[in-house]
């Protein structure tokens, strides 16, 4: 009697292995989506080197509020900062002027956690916020430059 299954399941871990080599290498070599300065407010980079300052908004007047930028903090995976709008004692508007991450994943999961920090923020009507889970990094940077900007403004 002839057991030719012993034989192939050497090749069949092998082929399995390599399928499951190639589909997390496609996973880690894909880019991560552009993210439109007008939607979030993030400019964002691939790496730590980019600095290149981007212009921003005027304001349009009184009415428009009066805005400011928190400190970039340095985080696990990159560098952000925070920039708060507040009209009166309200908060009318939170972005992201600069983000900087290593690599991509970690670009995607800033800019999903920043666009729930913005709306927390702005419900919150403050700095005290929750982290995001999965973003932990990011959310605590968040947090910390958020509570500066915030800072800046009431003493202003």
């Amino acid at each position: 009697m002839r057991h030719t299954g012993v034989r192939r399941a050497p090749l069949l871990v092998f082929a399995g292995a390599a399928a499951g080599f190639l589909g997390v290498l496609g996973l880690h070599s894909r880019q991560a989506p552009a993210v439109p300065a007008a939607s979030s407010g993030a400019r964002t980079s691939g790496g730590p080197s980019a600095t290149a300052p981007t212009a921003r908004p005027a304001q349009a007047g009184p009415a428009a509020g009066r805005s400011t930028v928190g400190a970039e903090v340095q985080f696990g995976y990159g560098i952000l900062d925070v920039k708060v709008t507040a009209s009166g004692n309200r908060i009318t508007d939170v972005s992201v002027p600069l983000l900087q991450t290593a690599e991509p994943t970690s670009q995607q999961i800033s800019t999903e956690a920043i666009a729930m920090l913005r709306d927390e923020a702005l419900s919150a009507q403050s700095g005290r916020i929750d982290a995001i889970s999965g973003a932990t990094y990011t959310s605590e940077a968040y947090i910390q430059s958020l509570q500066a900007a915030l800072d800046k403004l009431h003493a202003g």
